[in-house]
């Protein structure tokens, strides 16, 4: 495909999603720090078991960033046990923490006055944070343009042939950054939309194709077509 086919293509992808189930209204989350904790805290595990950890921290009346900074890793541990891999979760959301704490008074609405670039760098270095987290609380807690891609963007598109298996995370996020419009809600609904579709029709082992709201889209040759 060309450039133009290509956005036109995912454009087309995007309303076929629309159509199909309707704005996701994401990221579940009352504050913007709300939606950082829950960006670092859903790291291998499902929203279910993320939002029994984040309800834990509103028990306690600890969900702003200097509370939570304050407990020892042992009391934060035990709110966020829901969420798995709760000591690994902890260092990692302290040391987010003390990131937003030192460097920007806890105050998220400051993090988002860093250019995106900048920010992204900034986020990355933090221990703990890896691509698909900076960019989820870069786009859902900062509400700048930069697309998140997961593992169900790799499988959908790796399935509909637009990009090849070796792709990387970069090359998969620059093809919507470069063939899409860079705007907020665009990214945010599109996103979400790809999740809501992996989860249902485009699963890993057993993908559900023919009732696929983009079985249309599927290259004429490929395999999930059916005969």
């Amino acid at each position: 495909m060309n450039r133009l086919e290509t956005a036109e293509r995912l454009h087309q992808i995007y309303h076929a999603l629309l159509k199909q189930f309707g704005p996701q209204h994401w990221w579940p989350g009352e504050s913007p720090f709300e939606v950082c904790v829950g960006a670092i805290l859903t790291q291998n595990t499902n929203w279910q078991n993320v939002a029994k950890a984040i309800a834990n921290i509103k028990a306690a009346g600890c969900l702003n960033p200097q509370a939570l900074l304050a407990l020892d890793d042992a009391a934060l541990a035990q709110l966020i046990r829901p969420s798995g891999y709760f000591n690994i979760k902890t260092k990692r959301l302290k040391q987010f923490l003390r990131f937003l704490v030192e460097d920007y008074g806890g105050d998220v609405r400051a993090l988002a006055q860093v250019p995106v670039a900048v920010l992204r760098e900034k986020l990355l270095a933090v221990k703990g944070i890896g691509c698909e987290t900076a960019d989820s609380i870069i786009l859902y807690a900062c509400e700048l343009p930069s697309f998140v891609v997961d593992a169900y963007t790799y499988r959908i598109f790796l399935r509909h042939e637009m990009i090849e298996e070796t792709a990387d995370y970069h090359e998969i996020q620059d093809l919507f950054h470069r063939h899409l419009e860079k705007e907020v809600p665009l990214y945010n609904e599109y996103h979400a939309l790809l999740v809501r579709l992996g989860k249902e029709f485009c699963l890993k082992s057993k993908p559900r194709c023919e009732h696929c709201p983009l079985y249309f889209f599927l290259p004429p040759r490929s395999p999930l077509r059916t005969p």
